[in-house]
């Protein structure tokens, strides 16, 4: 391997990384793609969820890419990313959302203060080569953003056990 070769290949491995960290931004005018940089998706409450609306059309692409999260995070050997599994469960509404879309939660429950859930970067970590595949199908599946919520406890409506 040349070493321009070499050069190339870390490019594209930096530039899979940018990719990756934030959202793909399209200008109609230009149609080039620009990259933003995203906000981490850290809680820094006891609990917390992400809402996001997901069109009906894409919803199966949507839960391949839930699916590999959940491959990702139990492989993973990093205490925090199994602190992360341990709390973050994943629903799917019944009813349909605005627009007629489909929405999805991502109910983190404890919440690991201070840990990344951005799922790009967790899939990064686990599937390298697979990235760009799932990086198409999860923001090519959204009608709008993820909004996340932090959560603060107000009361336990159930009475404690003494």
């Amino acid at each position: 391997m040349t070493e321009n070769a070499i050069g190339e290949g870390l490019e594209r491995r930096k530039l899979l990384k940018l990719l990756l960290s934030g959202p793909l931004l399209l200008t109609t005018s230009s149609l080039h793609a620009q990259t933003a940089p995203a906000p981490a998706r850290v809680f820094g409450s006891d609990a917390g969820m992400i809402l996001n609306t997901i069109k009906p059309e894409k919803t199966a692409d949507f839960e391949i890419v839930i699916e590999r999260l959940k491959a990702a995070l139990s492989a993973s050997t990093d205490p925090v990313r199994k602190q992360q599994a341990a709390g973050w469960k994943v629903f799917k509404a019944l009813e349909p959302g605005g627009n007629n879309t489909v929405l999805y939660v991502f109910w983190i429950n404890p919440a690991v203060k201070g840990a990344d859930y951005t799922v790009s970067k967790i899939l990064y970590e686990a599937f390298p080569n697979d990235v760009p595949d799932l990086y198409q199908k999860f923001s090519g599946a959204y009608a709008g953003g993820q909004t996340m919520v932090n959560l603060q406890l107000l009361s336990a409506m159930a009475p404690s056990a003494v």
